[in-house]
């Protein structure tokens, strides 16, 4: 399949390549969506395999963000963009600011963020050259670092999950099985350890785990073996694609309730499955959809205020809630639920908005 099959085939509006010779910039920039406003998504830089790679992960994310902000009642399409390299050793100012020249030639039909690999810094130099980028630091305006909102929304996400498993939204005594304890998951861990739950944790760095088991008292194991811990919830929070033909049988917890994007391997296959092991999924781009919602409140006319965004993440629940309920009434998946209801609110919304450029 060439690239234009590939774009065509999910209806993506624009896909561009993005090069500059002197500071090693390959970047690609995907926009799926702006039926409902701007495509927002972050910028991922990873070193990919292949450029087939790249592409491949960069179109499922932009998609998959265009879901997010319509199941999350945002005014706001899905982008994406993916850097081709090693953060560490790979990223420069100068990169990053030919990068956003990119960005700023797009004149607002894509607004950048961090991501995987990039920082609330690596946004501040963004902003230097354009203003189609959130998740900027306080001192420039923005919200600072989404990763917080995020933990948060995925907290209410999780009680969401335990009020339809268990009758109560207390987390109190649950037991917890959180796999990577990064930005999100370190965040994460804090939010459990205010609800008393039992916390285990696996992360590819061992100073990650060493931290959390000193900061709030987890346990630790393998990263090969954290989706078979016995647990209530078990928590993604790194890279996609763990829910997979290996790993769903091999799952002992009640939920899947976390902040990785795209962790459906096989799509609906997977999201079947889920529901034939008996475990309950809570679609990751409404569950992690707190820190879109928290960059989005950067874009409403008065400007960015904490306690207002704080109050809507916490809306998080209640959109998980509605999924759930979907699902129940018309006897699909979780996942299918929620695409659907993303869906159907495009549908209903996209006649009568235009792209909104932010001033």
């Amino acid at each position: 399949m060439d690239v234009f099959d590939r774009i065509g085939a999910d209806d993506y509006e624009q896909v561009v390549f993005c090069h500059d010779r002197g500071s090693g910039l390959r970047a690609i920039i995907a926009v799926h969506s702006t039926r409902l406003g701007p495509g927002l998504g972050g910028t991922r830089f990873y070193p990919y395999a292949s450029e087939d790679e790249g592409l491949e992960d960069v179109l499922r994310l932009a998609r998959a963000m265009t879901h997010k902000a319509a199941a999350a009642g945002l005014d706001l399409g899905g982008g994406k963009a993916v850097i081709f390299g090693d953060p560490d050793r790979d990223k420069t100012e100068a990169l990053l600011r030919a990068y956003a020249r990119h960005v700023d030639a797009l004149g607002g039909r894509y607004l950048t963020a961090e991501d995987v690999g990039t920082t609330q810094a690596d946004m501040d130099i963004v902003r230097k050259e354009t203003r189609f980028v959130t998740g900027v630091s306080r001192e420039l305006g923005g919200s600072g670092d989404p990763s917080i909102a995020t933990a948060y929304g995925l907290l209410w996400a999780m009680k969401a999950v335990a009020l339809r498993l268990w009758g109560d939204t207390s987390l109190v005594g649950r037991h917890v099985a959180v796999a990577g304890v990064g930005k999100v998951g370190r965040a994460l861990l804090g939010h459990l350890a205010e609800e008393r739950t039992r916390i285990t944790v696996a992360d590819v760095t061992p100073a990650s785990v060493e931290r959390a088991v000193a900061e709030v008292g987890a346990e630790a194991v393998a990263v090969e073996k954290i989706h078979a811990v016995e647990c209530d919830i078990y928590a993604p929070c790194a890279m996609g694609g763990v829910l997979n033909t290996a790993t769903i049988p091999e799952l002992r917890c009640a939920a899947v309730v976390g902040s990785a994007n795209n962790q459906l391997a096989d799509g609906a296959a997977s999201a079947a499955a889920l529901a034939e092991a008996g475990v309950l999924y809570a679609p990751d781009f409404v569950a992690n959809a707190g820190g879109l919602i928290n960059i989005a409140e950067e874009l409403a006319p008065t400007g960015y205020h904490p306690d207002l965004a704080l109050a809507a993440v916490r809306r998080v629940f209640e959109n998980v809630t509605a999924v759930l309920q979907r699902a129940e009434a018309d006897g699909v998946t979780t996942a299918a639920a929620a695409d659907k209801l993303a869906e159907d609110r495009i549908a209903a919304l996209s006649a009568v908005h235009q792209i909104r450029i932010p001033t």
